[in-house]
């Protein structure tokens, strides 16, 4: 079993953990787009022209399915990429959780980046599964930039401006960025109120990873440690894991597969 993720950058790490804690014997192909990241700022159609380039490469290596670990390209690429690649391989899109985050009862907040929080792809995902529900978009700058590079200082510092404008009273955190689960914890500890009730944070990367398999129908088979492959491609190179990846500890569990190329990550 071969599963391939693509994003523009580092947020893939927390969805292809995700899917090593499913099926640690499955083989992964990581591709994202270092020389062509950030998307978020691009055009649709520049974001779609990227976003098929990285699934390309990825898709070279003939893997059973694709996770579109990346809201940006989910939302304006996924057409396109399924046009392309399906079906002979299934593709799995990103989104953000407002859906189950709404269920559990407001009030609740969605942490996006800039673009996302003023689109009318946000919009229509709170009009669909969350009216009625309290919901606050908070804009976050810079935050998904300092993940990619594990900047300690900048993440701080974008935590704590995302933080102040957010209401206090919040009971759940839909975090609306694939980058933004690398620094759940973090999100989590600025956040929580001193007596409140534990805050609730709603990533995407358990379900897009138990959607893959179910699309290849396989079942979650969990194991002691990982004996699947990983190669990685950076902008169609063959590579190894960046250094910022390996600060994470989704990326430290990567790093532990075994490698199939020369250029991939060594144990």
């Amino acid at each position: 079993m071969k599963i391939a993720l693509m994003d523009s950058g580092n947020g893939l790490l927390a969805a292809a953990a995700a899917v090593r804690r499913l099926r640690p014997d499955a083989d992964l192909v990581v591709s994202s787009d270092p020389d062509g990241m950030p998307w978020g700022p691009r055009t649709p159609d520049d974001v779609t022209a990227h976003a098929l380039a990285v699934a390309r490469a990825a898709a070279a290596h003939r893997p059973d399915a694709l996770i579109v670990a990346c809201n940006t390209a989910s939302v304006h690429a996924l057409p396109a990429l399924r046009a392309e690649l399906e079906p002979a391989v299934p593709v799995i899109g990103t989104v953000p959780a407002i859906k189950p985050a709404a269920a559990g009862g407001g009030p609740l907040a969605i942490w996006a980046t800039p673009a996302t929080t003023g689109s009318p792809y946000q919009r229509d995902l709170i009009e669909r599964f969350a009216r009625g529900v309290d919901a606050t978009g908070v804009p976050c700058p810079g935050l998904a930039d300092a993940v990619q590079e594990a900047d300690e200082d900048a993440i701080d510092a974008a935590i704590v401006a995302a933080a102040a404008h957010t209401p206090r009273d919040i009971r759940a955190v839909v975090l609306g960025c694939t980058h933004y689960e690398l620094v759940a914890e973090r999100i989590r500890a600025a956040l929580q109120q001193p007596g409140a009730p534990a805050l609730v944070l709603h990533g995407s990367a358990e379900a897009v990873a138990a959607q893959a398999l179910r699309r290849i129908g396989a079942e979650p088979a969990p194991a002691a440690a990982p004996t699947g492959g990983l190669s990685v491609i950076l902008s169609g190179r063959p590579a190894k894991l960046p250094a910022a990846a390996l600060t994470y500890a989704e990326g430290r569990l990567l790093a532990g597969s075994r490698t199939d190329t020369a250029e991939a990550v060594r144990r």
